[in-house]
């Protein structure tokens, strides 16, 4: 498991007084309250920041980090991530994972036939959908409905799956 979990990312500015305005990539928006402090990841490395303020626009988040007090030095921390100490976080409610712990188990049909490995899951408003990747280099786009997606078996590092006529 990874220290780290990547919560957003930096891109753009707003305002005079050294805002940024950051995408999230967590289903909880409002999480970004609770927050005292993050670590901004760059090509530079990571270094730890307090955050002062947090707003919300459009979907956006946007955080005052204590020490950025213009536009300027909020530009210097775009195309950034933001990420929070994997140990502080809240545990999940049974049965929710974090993605990058999915990233790379094992998705097997419930005939136990090997479709290949779990590469990515992005988020279509309606459900998300799982993109799995054989070992000829195919991408299989599964939904993450309750018909197609089984079973999620963290300890065998696996996905079940039924596939219903049309999806392959």
């Amino acid at each position: 498991m990874t220290k780290y979990l990547e919560i957003g990312q930096i891109v753009n500015t707003f305002g005079i007084k050294g805002m940024v305005k950051v995408k999230p990539f967590t289903d909880n928006i409002e999480r970004f309250d609770e927050l005292e402090k993050v670590y901004i990841e760059n090509k530079k490395g990571k270094k730890e920041y307090e955050i002062e303020e947090v707003k919300y626009h459009k979907n956006m988040v946007l955080i005052k980090f204590k020490g950025i007090e213009n536009p300027e030095d909020a530009n210097l921390l775009r195309e950034s991530y933001l990420l929070v100490d994997r140990a502080n976080e809240k545990p999940l409610e049974e049965g929710t994972y974090y993605i990058v712990d999915m990233i790379g188990l094992d998705v097997y049909t419930d005939e136990n036939e090997l479709l290949g490995k779990l590469e990515d899951i992005f988020n279509t408003g309606s459900n998300d959908i799982y993109v799995v990747k054989n070992e000829l280099g195919k991408q299989i786009l599964l939904p993450a409905i309750d018909d197609v997606l089984k079973e999620i078996d963290m300890d065998n590092k696996k996905v079940i799956v039924h596939l219903i006529p049309g999806l392959i």
